[in-house]
């Protein structure tokens, strides 16, 4: 599945949201405070990336530039009405902007004042970026903006506010505040917006003090709300029935009370990563009602068990980063259609993980459960799984069976265990016969495993204690194309040997170099008819 949230994890990589400092603009001011849940439409130049890791941006006709009469030096205007005065160092609103201005970019100057009167000529004004500016609370008038009956575009991220303004205009589709150092919001600040689709306030200083009882009341069609890092303890209350996307991630949220996502019924991803949340803080019943969710983080809490009561509706689970121990046999048992489970840096041991826990994800092809406690491959893993990744971990041990019931992997990691050549049973792997990529690094096998799939692209076993390479252990292995064997004791005719028994059994016409006995492998490589096997 292609999922615009979502790009297929990578070994110890999961695709989530990175913020990136130091971003500058064209004129050298630093854009990156916004953070990366930044952006709405209708940016303009100002662009930041959205919470999706896409690019939303409001597109406008392009129109041949011609000079209206009147333009403030240094900006650019068309006759559509657009007037771009980016990043050209003013320190106050312009004063000679035609009464026809629909659209205005003001971002990356120094502005601190905004008057009523500044705005009162600007009654077709629809789009108004203000963002990196020095603007404060005291250099805006309060019902400055309310005198701008057709604003449906406002941005002020990356200013100096400490309270938002009481009152914006009724017309507001969308408002961006990010990285200011907001305590707080009024009723009326995003009150009464019948039109409200989106809300940006991540990277502030708001707390649950600061914010209205009924913040969003008569603003039923808020869509998108992003309150990332601030200082909320409690999910807000009385959050419209709309949303669809809600990031409060980065707080210090510690309960979610009971009810508080029950009218949510439209929300399809839900981030929470980064606070304190544990099962204490939640009941059977907090993520009940959402069943069109599809994306739920919970990263880097203060979990133990993977919970209680997960909606039906789930794709992606992120559960990594946290404490958790162990998996009861019914905590997943309504994801049916969950595809991708995280699970890694948790304290999970084998006989914790119960042997029906996985029992009907028949959609789940993605399972990462490294840097965990394990001793073993955890028995009942889901059968459709195609990436499994189990690295690092205190495996010490695949029995014959442990993996027979995988047929669909395509991907194996048992890198960093503490897999020893005798515990590793020659005929582990005989049901894998979709296995492409296989990493046994870092453990402390003498000998290359005997009974590889045949189907297997990549074969790595760097960082053992190899010694030989068996006769035969390659044969029928022509779909192989690279073998990582560095960091080991191998000799290079003991590697001659082994791959000979490849060329053979194919009959390619592989050659190599004559061995030389005393020296350890580095590179090797073997032409073949069909592709280049690597020996690194």
């Amino acid at each position: 599945s292609d999922h615009r949230w979502y790009r297929a994890a990578q070994v110890g990589q999961v695709a989530e949201e990175v913020r990136r400092p130091g971003n500058t603009s064209r004129h050298g001011q630093d854009i990156s405070a916004a953070g990366p849940d930044c952006v709405a439409p209708g940016l303009g130049s100002g662009a930041l990336p959205s919470p999706s890791g896409e690019t939303e941006m409001e597109t406008f006709p392009v129109v041949a530039k011609v000079e209206p009469v009147v333009c403030p030096g240094e900006c650019s205007c068309t006759e559509e009405g657009a007037v771009d005065c980016a990043g050209v160092d003013l320190m106050y609103f312009p004063s000679e902007l035609s009464e026809s201005t629909r659209i205005l970019s003001l971002q990356n100057n120094r502005i601190e004042i905004l008057t009523t009167e500044d705005l009162a000529r600007l009654q077709q004004l629809e789009t108004l970026n203000l963002q990196n500016n020095r603007l404060t609370t005291q250099g805006l008038e309060d019902e400055g903006f309310t005198v701008l009956e057709q604003l449906t575009y406002l941005y002020l991220a990356n200013n100096k506010l400490t309270t938002a303004p009481r009152h914006l205009p009724p017309s507001l589709v969308s408002a961006d505040f990010a990285a200011n150092s907001l305590t707080k919001i009024y009723p009326y600040t995003f009150g009464q917006k019948p039109g409200l689709k989106s809300v940006y306030l991540h990277n502030n200083k708001l707390t649950d003090a600061g914010l209205p009882e009924n913040m969003f009341n008569g603003s039923d069609s808020l869509e998108v709300l992003i309150m990332s890092s601030n200082f909320l303890r409690y999910v807000p209350r009385n959050l419209p029935s709309a949303l669809y996307r809600l990031h409060l991630k980065n707080n210090m949220l510690e309960k979610i009370p009971s009810g508080a996502f029950d009218s949510l019924t439209q929300l399809r991803e839900l981030y929470l990563q980064n606070n304190l949340l544990s099962n204490e803080g939640m009941d059977n019943e907090t993520f009940s009602q959402l069943t069109k969710l599809e994306y739920l983080d919970l990263s880097n809490n203060n979990l133990s068990v993977v919970p209680q009561g997960l909606p039906r509706g789930l794709i992606l689970l992120h559960l990594e980063k946290n404490n958790i121990r162990s998996i009861p046999g019914d905590a997943l048992i309504a994801c049916r259609n969950l595809e991708y489970l995280l699970l890694h840096n948790n304290q999970l041991r084998s006989r914790s993980i119960h042997q029906a826990a996985f029992h009907g994800l028949k959609k789940l092809h993605t399972l990462h459960m490294y840097n965990n406690q394990l001793e073993r491959v955890p028995r009942g893993l889901p059968r459709r799984a195609k990436t499994l990744m189990l690295l690092h971990n205190g495996i010490n041990e695949i029995g014959r069976n442990d993996l027979v019931m995988l047929y669909t992997l395509t991907e194996l990691n048992l890198s960093y265990n503490r897999l020893i050549s005798p515990k590793l049973h020659r005929e582990a792997f005989r049901k894998l016969r979709l296995l492409e990529t296989l990493d046994l690094s870092g453990n402390a096998l003498h000998s290359l495993p005997l009974g590889l799939p045949r189907s297997l692209q990549v074969l790595r076993v760097k960082d053992n204690q190899l010694t030989s390479i068996p006769e035969g252990a390659l044969q029928g292995m022509s779909k192989l194309k690279e073998i990582h064997l560095n960091h080991n004791q191998l000799k290079l005719n003991s590697i001659y040997q082994g791959v000979e028994g490849r060329g053979r059994e194919e009959e390619r016409g592989c050659r190599l170099t004559p061995p030389n006995t005393h020296l350890p492998i580095t590179i090797c490589l073997i032409p073949s008819t069909t592709s280049l096997f690597s020996v690194y």
